[in-house]
């Protein structure tokens, strides 16, 4: 062996880490007419449900989307909704903004005269505008075929009682101090109140009285409107009005205020969901779609731009030098998101097409030690690449001081996720693929356990609005103000190849999503994987970012890797100035669609990370 030039030594050593990837825990899906995917078994039951009565991608998303909301999959009907839609009648990518706003009086001012560093982590004043209803209605009544009556029927049969899984019941008995606090929440949660666990017992029939109530209503009133001759586009949105304009809302909004909460009945009438055109690059002939800069997902497309110009053939899977280089282009992309990403609807604006440009992309490359990490690295200037001249150099010169640094992770031994750990808090994914043509990716989120549950409309109110920031110096463009829209984590993806849908995929886990998300991408594209051995493959995950969640913590340095990574790599990593943490799974809870033109088919792959599922035909 000593005769061998290094990189084929170095081959050698890595191919038997690589093989033992390729052995996953789940088949993958193979599948001819359509695919449904989601974070829970029952969930993506619902959306088998709606295909095999004749529905389509979106109005299966639909229906799995609810479905998970009424599970508590990480998420409840009061969060956020954030979705990618390919249509093959035009050939285009749609883009679903669904995320709820500040409401009024919530003001930089009015947290910092309570004390706060950021907007809280929990409770109803953590709570923007839901825009998950509006976000479903809107997909459905745009591009699905279903009634709403239809599309919701297993979210309520679930509504009226389910065996809930032992995930949700112990998050709702780990939780149930705070829960207490709130008294729609207590109602509903703690089935057991004073007894050892209060919470629900895995498998126990779970009853959600008055969210069935809201579903109902919001069913009624579509149905009322095609008895008057509405077609079946303005009965969906005569749902839509019921519940931010009529008596929905009234009762949302007295059980918000009622706990303290600020949003009114004119924040739910005045906010829209935005059908918007999503931004994407070209790697190397594929063109990668993901919304724009008021969620993280430019993340991964200025990511791509920058691995782009790399040299895949001498580059193994996996190696030290591989992951360094992954860590170092995530330092540069996540500090620009921290300084640069925000609501897009309001000024100042941000430089998207200087953070997209390829000449940018080099020129943030050079800043890469290709030996040690930079624990200090900066927001780069995009502005010059698109013809302009930066306003915030003065906030860029400070930027990097004052952080709050953050506590080593605890991991679940069940699920394998970090426990109560902000860095990855609460999302699904789902993913619906049908014969006709039509693909859907969805990141929902909001309202996770434990969430303050609005009066007797069974709705759990989102967390967002903690992912502001209370100060123009640490983000200009994420300052919270009353109906803007909090930079968000959420980042489903679609990849199309020669005009046509090549991968649809997302991911739960917060500030790891588009960390995750690139390394399944190359997985696939360089590496050569199928989906579920790009979904199951050891990832790494950075922590040097400043987090979206809590304080906004930042650890630089810190490396997650996966606990089968060799002792030479490991020994490697920290030579280049890396804490490394480790874990069996660290991939987080992928779920993707490949798309195989050359048979006609779906290939579906599922995590392995949690209780994802999916079910094809």
């Amino acid at each position: 062996m000593k005769n061998l030039p290094f990189f084929k030594i170095t081959f050698l050593l890595v191919l038997p880490f690589y093989i033992n990837a390729q052995s996953t825990q789940k088949p993958v899906l193979h599948a001819k007419n359509w695919l449904a995917i989601t974070g829970k078994p029952l969930a993506a039951t619902a959306g088998a449900q709606i295909f095999e009565r004749g529905g389509n991608a979106v109005d299966a998303a639909c229906s799995m989307l609810a479905a998970t909301s009424t599970m508590w999959d990480v998420l409840s009907w009061g969060g956020e909704t954030q979705a990618l839609i390919y249509n093959p009648h035009t050939g285009k990518v749609i883009g679903i903004n669904a995320l709820g706003v500040a409401p009024t009086g919530a003001t930089a001012d009015f947290f910092l005269e309570k004390g706060m560093q950021y907007p809280p982590e929990f409770g109803p004043l953590a709570a923007v505008t839901p825009g998950t209803p509006g976000g479903l209605l809107t997909m459905l009544a745009e591009y699905g075929t279903m009634s709403l009556k239809e599309v919701l029927q297993p979210a309520m049969q679930l509504a009226a009682g389910y065996p809930i899984e032992a995930q949700t019941a112990n998050a709702i008995e780990r939780n149930k101090e705070k829960i207490k606090s709130w008294k729609y929440s207590k109602a509903v949660f703690l089935t057991h109140a004073k007894a050892e666990r209060e919470a629900p017992h895995a498998g126990e029939i779970f009853k959600q009285t008055d969210l069935l109530n809201t579903l109902q209503k919001m069913v009624d009133a579509e149905q009322a409107a095609l008895k008057k001759g509405k077609s079946r586009k303005e009965a969906i949105y005569a749902a839509y009005e019921r519940f931010y304009k009529g008596d929905i809302a009234d009762e949302f909004v007295r059980g918000v205020q009622e706990e303290g909460g600020l949003i009114t009945k004119q924040d739910l009438a005045n906010w829209k969901v935005m059908i918007e055109e999503p931004i994407f690059v070209n790697y190397k002939g594929i063109e990668v779609y993901k919304l724009t800069h008021w969620v993280q997902s430019p993340v991964m497309l200025q990511a791509l731009n920058m691995m782009e110009q790399l040299d895949f053939g001498c580059m193994q899977y996996n190696t030290a030098k591989y992951l360094h280089t992954l860590y170092q282009v995530m330092n540069l992309c996540f500090a620009d998101r921290d300084f640069y990403y925000g609501d897009p609807y309001f000024l100042p604006e941000e430089p998207i097409k200087g953070l997209l440009s390829k000449d940018y992309a080099k020129e943030r490359m050079k800043q890469i030690n290709p030996d040690k990490n930079d624990p200090k690295i900066k927001p780069g200037d995009p502005y010059p690449f698109e013809g302009k001249v930066n306003p915030f150099l003065d906030l860029l010169e400070k930027w990097n001081g004052g952080m709050s640094q953050a506590e080593p992770l605890r991991f679940d031994e069940n699920s394998g996720f970090p426990e109560d750990a902000s860095f990855y808090a609460g999302t699904t994914s789902i993913q619906a693929a049908d014969k006709e043509g039509w693909v859907v990716s969805v990141t929902p989120s909001g309202g996770w356990i434990p969430a303050v549950i609005a009066g007797k409309t069974g709705i759990g109110l989102s967390q967002r609005m903690q992912s502001f920031v209370l100060k123009k110096e640490e983000n200009p463009f994420n300052v919270v103000e009353p109906g803007k829209r909090p930079r968000a984590t959420l980042t489903p993806t679609l990849a199309l190849k020669n005009g046509k849908p090549y991968l649809s995929f997302a991911v739960q886990g917060g500030d790891s999503q588009d960390q995750n998300l690139l390394q399944f991408f190359l997985n696939v594209v360089e590496f050569g994987m199928n989906v579920q051995e790009a979904a199951e493959a050891p990832n790494m995950n950075s922590f040097q970012m400043r987090g979206s969640f809590g304080n906004h913590e930042t650890r630089p340095g810190v490396m997650l890797i996966q606990n089968a990574t060799p002792p030479w790599t490991r020994q490697q990593l920290r030579k280049m100035g890396y804490t490394l943490e480790t874990d069996d799974r660290t991939s987080g809870p992928i779920n993707a669609i490949y798309f195989d033109w050359e048979n006609g088919t779906m290939w579906g792959g599922s995590s392995n990370h949690g209780e994802d599922y999916g079910i094809g035909w």
